[in-house]
């Protein structure tokens, strides 16, 4: 019996904030609001992919231990005072790189953080084509969303199989 592999998606959050148009628009307006919808999108990536999805932001305006959370079933990592994301990154590739279940993508525009990772067995997904896939991804939702939507409207009885119904028109008939 063969194993499925995990698929774990590492993303630069602030390399990718500053790499999408309407992230890097956002934040000079509102930084907590980019970081959301990073997480957010990532959120939907994730549901569409099947790829566990890791955010990993600097420790900006933040001090002391790393701080790790989950929002949106997206693991968010604060990395510790002093360290940047691309440290974190680096060092969790190193933890992953002998482990054959796990494919590790990881999600930045930094062109040298690439190639050592990449140097590590990683994958590296450049912040257009995580775009990219973000959108496809959206896609993908809203047709589910319409269709599920376009099922329920074309609906006009529940479905129940003959011995359910039996039974409802048998208590129907003792009122």
């Amino acid at each position: 019996m063969s194993v499925k592999k995990r698929e774990l998606l590492l993303v630069d959050g602030y390399n990718i904030i500053g790499a999408w148009p309407h992230l890097r628009k956002l934040r000079e307006i509102d930084f907590d609001k980019a970081r959301n919808d990073l997480i957010e999108a990532m959120a939907e990536y994730q549901a569409v992919t099947g790829r566990e999805v890791t955010i990993v932001f600097d420790a900006h305006m933040r001090y002391g231990r790393e701080s790790k959370a989950t929002q949106s079933r997206v693991a968010v990592v604060y990395t510790k005072e002093n360290e940047t994301a691309d440290e974190w990154i680096e060092r969790r590739a190193h933890e992953l790189v002998d482990n054959r279940l796990v494919t590790l993508f990881v999600a930045t525009n930094d062109f040298t953080e690439q190639w050592v990772i990449f140097g590590q067995g990683a994958l590296r997904v450049p912040a257009t084509e995580l775009l990219k896939d973000w959108k496809h991804a959206q896609l993908l939702i809203e047709q589910e969303r319409s269709a599920l939507k376009q099922d329920r409207s074309n609906r006009k009885t529940i479905d129940l199989s003959p011995e359910v119904r039996a039974r409802l028109e048998e208590m129907r008939r003792r009122k």
